[in-house]
């Protein structure tokens, strides 16, 4: 009963729907035909949809807001191909607007379109489905998803497509897609570099600007150059340069080709072709300098590399890179520049640039409004002058030492390094240097050396050392203030800052005003400092510190305890006594204001009075009535405490107030007045005098032994005269220091006024004497208060006898015991004589007695 009722049913021709003919102009209506399950309906939705959404952004907009993109990409993958067609062609267009694109990435629909990359879709499917990955494939996230769901693949298949839109298309996605690294690598594995260089024989621009631009991302990696070489790209991208008709392609070819430059390999592949000159020829010819620029920092960067460099000088690169300077562009001329210097790594490109005229090129460039510009072109020059001296006079030719000198001031860390390592460079010869100076670089190297920029700092400092090695520079050095930072270089932790400032300490300690200067700032204590440290300590740092001591005789002999046959000692010498490297070195004028001690005292050697005259043609007698004996206004009288007693012990008791009151104020006055009286040296008139004396009777004496043994004589007679070892411990030296010491209210005592002299009371003066009268000398400094002076004599009567020259020997002069007899160095008895800890025998009698005697007064 019930198959009959069904079949009744089925045939019953009342319940059949007849055909519906629709016609809307309501596109909301469309976008709910989209979800019909009829096909045809289907059909005519998706094309309507494609024509609408064709015809601009804001009818795709509408369709956006209507829900229309879920529906097409679900229809994309339909199985009727019609649907599919239109479908895909309606999704492609929609995906060219970046509103809908964002709604697109919420959707699974890649897969989808990809499908479509099928060779055996039809070709307006390729078209469309290729448009809407291109433009998917502007955003990044866009460029990973489509990788991975394996849309590189069909995409190079179809650059080979018949249809152009295809291929540009195509070729378009590519040139995105590879904007990631993963991607490129890809393109090469899947060999993608040939069929994209078959496109720039396409009759279409547009295709092969793509073409180029994809090339120019691949070039990049070092794998993707291989394999454009493997395929002979680089005949292909000079075929296009070779083409008049491609002059719009030259710059992205010439881009292409300065990439391919990076690797040597490729650099003699290209040029074993011919193919380098022709692209040097294109570099220097071609009218775009946007692409200029590019393949000339590809030169820069190719360049470093020693072989490429010297392939490069071979084809005449350098003559390339001067024509490329004469370009009214600023940024082809700054990377000329850039390539300039790395050239300059090689000998003969430097010479090269100064045949072609380079710097005459490059120098009115330091003037230039911009800043990268006057970079460039400093480094250009420094690197073209170093270790050239014919290069530096080219540049001095091209009054570039007035320009370069003003760059020392710019606010850019750059142009300062740069324009400091050209001028050091350029004042390695002496009449640049004095051109330098004139500029005023000395003035402008100050501000420098205060940078904070570790590099300003190393290349200012370098840069005084070149300009400090005259009278004239390092005086002006002082007058400007330069020598203040750089002794504070000296504390920088950078290595080659520290070094580069001692080394220019080293050239200033060469005239004793810039060395006193030095020593003032605290130099010498710093470089004391720095030797004693042995990660710190260099050459320059130990040189140093013996070029300030030989300008300073009184802290050498100090801080060495030894004084040279070179070494002279000048009035306001100083000995307070062997001080240790670590110890601060008081001057005379802070001895002087110290109290009276119960210390070594300070010896003083002074015959120069306080208004500069010096009276050594004076007898003696007329000395000491003309000068005061030796006490000054840091040496007072046992009379400046008289204050406090009466001012006249006769006076009545009777006196006026008012008497009493002016002569307390006429006291004080006076005292105030000595107060605010500028420290002086005291003057040593005795020692003047003995200088004097010797000059009468011992500087006409016809030999020098003669000279020596009589200036002993005169030494010992002044310091109490000789002293038999059995009595040393007997001679009391100590007491007479004391006395002097609170005679004089001082610390100092002028030696001149030691009357009862030990050894190093003696060999201090005869050393000063001798000096003054031409005799070679030195004074060494021994342990318990000994020290002893070294003569160098030839033994006259062997050369006489021999007829050869025999070299001078050196002997100790003895001014204590058997005085003015000579001891060679070598022997027992000036063993004994230097030090008690160097006697080659048992210490005698007179050696320990003094031993304990010295050692129980320094503990008093």
């Amino acid at each position: 009963m019930g198959k009959k009722q069904k079949k009744e049913v089925e045939a019953s021709p009342k319940d059949a729907f007849n055909t519906l003919i629709i016609e809307s102009k309501n596109m909301q209506t469309v976008v709910l035909m989209l979800d019909s399950p009829e096909d045809e309906i289907l059909l005519k939705a998706c094309e309507a949809i494609y024509k609408f959404a064709e015809k601009g952004d804001e009818n795709k907009m509408i369709l956006l807001a209507l829900g229309a993109v879920p529906k097409l990409a679900k229809l994309i993958s339909h199985d009727d191909k019609q649907i599919h067609m239109y479908a895909t062609m309606g999704f492609g267009v929609m995906a060219t607007n970046s509103e809908v694109r964002k709604s697109i990435r919420q959707l699974d629909f890649l897969p989808s379109i990809i499908a479509c990359l099928a060779p055996d879709d039809d070709v307006v499917v390729h078209e469309l489905a290729t448009l809407c990955l291109s433009s998917m494939s502007v955003d990044f996230t866009s460029k990973v998803e489509i990788y991975e769901k394996g849309g590189m693949g069909p995409l190079i298949q179809l650059l080979s497509s018949p249809d152009p839109d295809v291929q540009k298309n195509s070729i378009e996605c590519i040139s995105n897609l590879v904007k990631d690294y993963v991607c490129r690598v890809a393109l090469n594995k899947m060999n993608g570099i040939y069929p994209v260089l078959n496109l720039l024989n396409s009759e279409y621009p547009v295709i092969q600007q793509l073409a180029l631009q994809t090339l120019i991302t691949v070039s990049s990696d070092a794998g993707s150059r291989k394999a454009l070489f493997q395929n002979e790209g680089h005949e292909t991208l000079l075929q296009v340069l070779d083409t008049p008709e491609f002059s719009d392609l030259h710059a992205d070819a010439l881009h292409v080709l300065a990439n391919c430059l990076e690797e040597a390999q490729n650099v003699t592949i290209i040029r074993e072709s011919g193919a380098l000159e022709k692209f040097l020829l294109f570099l220097a010819a071609s009218s775009f300098p946007e692409a200029q620029r590019h393949a000339t920092n590809a030169i820069t960067r190719s360049a470093r590399n020693s072989e490429t460099r010297n392939i490069f000088h071979q084809e005449g690169l350098e003559k390339v890179l001067v024509m490329l300077l004469g370009i009214n562009n600023d940024a082809v001329k700054i990377a000329a520049c850039e390539a300039v210097s790395v050239m300059c790594a090689s000998d003969s490109s430097k010479e090269a640039f100064r045949t072609e005229e380079a710097i005459f090129q490059i120098v009115p460039l330091l003037t230039s409004d911009s800043v990268e510009m006057r970079e460039a072109a400093t480094l250009a020059l420094a690197n073209l002058t170093t270790a050239n001296s014919s290069n530096a006079s080219a540049v001095f030719d091209a009054e570039g030492v007035e320009p370069l000198v003003k760059l020392l001031t710019e606010p850019v860390d750059g142009i300062v390094i740069n324009a400091a390592a050209t001028i050091t460079n350029l004042a390695l010869q002496e009449p640049i240097r004095a051109s330098i100076q004139n500029c005023g670089a000395m003035t402008a190297i100050v501000e420098p050396l205060k940078s904070t920029n570790t590099s300003v700092q190393s290349k200012a400092a370098l840069l005084v050392a070149s300009l400090a090695c005259d009278v004239i520079g390092r005086a002006e050095l002082r007058n400007v203030g330069g020598l203040e930072p750089l002794v504070e270089l000296l504390h920088s932790t950078n290595d080659e800052v520290k070094r580069n400032a001692c080394w220019a300490v080293l050239v200033c300690g060469k005239d004793e005003p810039t060395t006193a200067e030095l020593c003032k700032l605290g130099a010498l204590d710093i470089l004391q400092e720095i030797n004693l440290s042995s990660s710190h300590k260099n050459n320059f740092s130990d040189a140093a510190v013996k070029r300030l001591l030989d300008h300073n005789a009184a802290l050498k002999y100090c801080l060495t305890g030894y004084l040279s046959f070179d070494d002279i000692i000048t009035d306001g010498f100083y000995d307070p006594g062997q001080i240790k490297p670590s110890m601060k070195v008081l001057t005379l004028e802070e001895h002087s204001n110290q109290e009276v001690n119960q210390h070594r005292p300070i010896l003083l050697i002074n015959a120069k009075r306080a208004d500069g005259h010096q009276m050594a043609g004076l007898p003696i007698e007329e000395k000491l009535t003309e000068a005061p004996l030796a006490v000054s206004n840091r040496f007072p009288s046992s009379k400046a405490n008289s204050k406090d007693k009466p001012s006249s012990k006769g006076r009545s008791r009777g006196k006026k107030e008012e008497e009493k009151v002016k002569e307390e104020q006429s006291h004080a006055k006076t005292e105030e007045e000595e107060r605010n009286k500028p420290w002086e040296c005291p003057y040593d008139v005795l020692f003047d005098a003995y200088l004097s004396e010797i000059t009468r009777n011992i500087l006409p004496l016809i030999s020098t032994k003669e000279q020596i043994v009589a200036l002993a004589m005169f030494v010992s007679e002044k310091m109490g005269g000789p002293i038999s070892k059995e009595k040393l411990h007997e001679f009391t030296w100590e007491l007479h220091i004391a006395e002097l010491k609170f005679e004089l209210k001082s610390n100092i005592i002028p030696i001149g006024k030691i009357q009862k002299g030990i050894y190093y009371h003696r060999a201090l003066l005869f050393k000063a004497l001798a000096d003054r009268i031409g005799i070679s000398c030195s004074l060494v400094r021994g342990e318990y208060n000994r020290a002893w002076n070294e003569v160098m004599l030839v033994d006259q009567s062997a050369q006489d006898v021999t007829g050869l020259f025999i070299p001078p020997t050196k002997y100790i002069v003895d001014l204590v015991h058997q005085v003015g007899s000579l001891m060679r160095t070598d022997s027992p008895d000036a063993a004994h004589y230097e030090s008690f800890t160097t006697c080659k025998h048992t210490p005698c009698k007179c050696c320990k007695q003094l031993s304990w005697y010295l050692d129980h007064f320094e503990r008093k």
